[in-house]
Parts: structure tokens; sequence; C-alpha cells
């Protein structure tokens, strides 16, 4: 079981895909994701997004001025800026 992660900003979506673990930065501090995280609204702070795949592949992304939402394993995140980093 994997999660779905949806990463948006204001003009596109910058990410979508399945991920074994999402690491983010709120005003509270980082916080990580895993399948079977229980239900997280967080506001997001200026800082990286880090998404591994469920191949094990490694998405880094820039993301602020926003909020992210972690329900039934599905995670969006809707930034005003957000970019990939790699």
């Amino acid at each position: 079981m994997a999660l779905t992660v949806t990463l948006v900003s204001a003009e596109e979506e910058v990410w979508h895909g399945e991920a074994s673990l999402v690491v983010a930065k709120t005003v509270e501090g980082e916080i990580g994701f895993m399948t079977g995280h229980e239900p997280v609204l967080a506001i997001l702070a200026e800082g990286q997004v880090r998404i591994t795949q469920t191949d094990g592949t490694k998405v880094t992304a820039s993301a602020h001025s926003g909020f992210l939402s972690m329900e039934r394993d599905e995670l969006t995140i809707v930034a005003g800026h957000a970019a990939l980093l790699s």
C-alpha cells in the first residue's frame, strides 16, 4: 500500500504519484507521512517537500504559502508557490 500524493501550486500541478514517505515543513516543524497516518491539516512553512516514491526514487520540491491535508492515505499539498528541485 502507498500514499497517493498531489502537490499543486497556484499555477499548476507540480507532482502527482504514489509514495512510501513524504516529509514536509509546517509552521509547527517537519512532519513525515507514511501509509496509515492519522488525518492532519497543517499550514506549510517555506521549505522543501521530500518525496520517496514506492520504487525508492526521491523527488524534492520547494513549497511555501499554503497548507497540506492528509486523509485516508491521500496527501494533498497546496502551495502558493511550488517547484520541483530534483
